[in-house]
């Protein structure tokens, strides 16, 4: 069977029905705590992913966004509770899941095509990766860079293989941590479009955290509000605090009204008073 990804799908057509809907659970999170020593830093977070659905994690630094990321890829175990995968419980450094980070993390000595390649699966016969690897960097927009390598290309375009490597293997379960923190504001918005993009063209779930709201409302179908109660004890660890649905189908207008309603009221949850 062919590995090649198709192009995406063009942003200016008509609405799509959201994602995940009528979808099994990808992800369920059942009564997550860590700690670490005496610092607890989530306590009982419960959460459910549907397959296909884009999941924003927000919340002040320190809440435990990274953490519960960790614990979804097997990069962490939970101190309490589980984690499951399609039903299954996690393992260690799961191959279901793929991790980007805010950093590309590229290896210097290799091209653009090379990094991607780290991706794939163990054993893909190498025509099949070449292919798999050619039509990922065509997705982001990296075919004429493949033979490049991390130094001579842009931040942003780093990225984009970080992403591509990513998405090598197939993965269920597409974690993104920060991904786009570390770009310029132009770029951050021209990347934001690209994984809509991208995730038209390779339909994954996505667990997404960011500090910035406006992009979490742009990319997400449920935004996740982590941390503390007001005037709970700094000893108690964060958990939900709010789950927002963004019921507005992709391609979206990030001048919305509705969007901008959303916007106010997250960013007076996390402490920004409306103006």
């Amino acid at each position: 069977m062919s590995s090649a990804v198709s192009a995406p799908a063009s942003r200016a057509g008509s609405a799509a029905a959201p994602r995940g809907a009528g979808s099994p659970v990808a992800v369920q999170l059942q009564g997550v705590g860590r700690t670490f020593g005496d610092h607890v830093v989530l306590a009982d977070v419960d959460l459910d992913v549907a397959a296909g659905e884009v999941v924003a994690l927000l919340g002040p630094s320190g809440c435990g966004k990274s953490t519960l990321l960790r614990a979804v890829a097997g990069l962490d175990a939970p101190s309490t509770g589980s984690v499951l995968l399609d039903g299954a419980p996690v393992r260690d450094h799961d191959p279901r899941c793929a991790v980007a980070f805010q950093e590309p993390r590229l290896l210097p000595w290799r091209t653009l095509a090379g990094n991607t390649a780290l991706g794939l699966p163990p054993g893909t016969p190498k025509a099949e990766g070449r292919e798999r690897v050619a039509a990922l960097l065509d997705v982001v927009g990296l075919a004429r860079f493949a033979d490049h390598r991390p130094r001579s290309v842009s931040g942003g375009m780093a990225q984009r293989a970080a992403l591509a490597r990513a998405l090598a293997r197939r993965p269920g379960v597409l974690v993104l941590d920060e991904p786009f923190a570390a770009l310029d504001a132009l770029t951050r918005l021209t990347m934001q479009d690209l994984l809509l993009d991208v995730l038209a063209a390779t339909p994954t779930t996505v667990l997404l955290v960011t500090h910035d709201v406006d992009e979490a409302l742009h990319l997400a179908d449920r935004v996740v509000v982590l941390g503390r109660p007001t005037g709970a004890p700094p000893e108690q660890g964060a958990g939900v605090l709010r789950t927002t649905e963004v019921e507005l189908a992709h391609p979206r207008d990030r001048g919305d009204a509705h969007l901008a309603s959303l916007r106010a009221e997250l960013l007076e949850l996390l402490g920004v008073p409306r103006a």
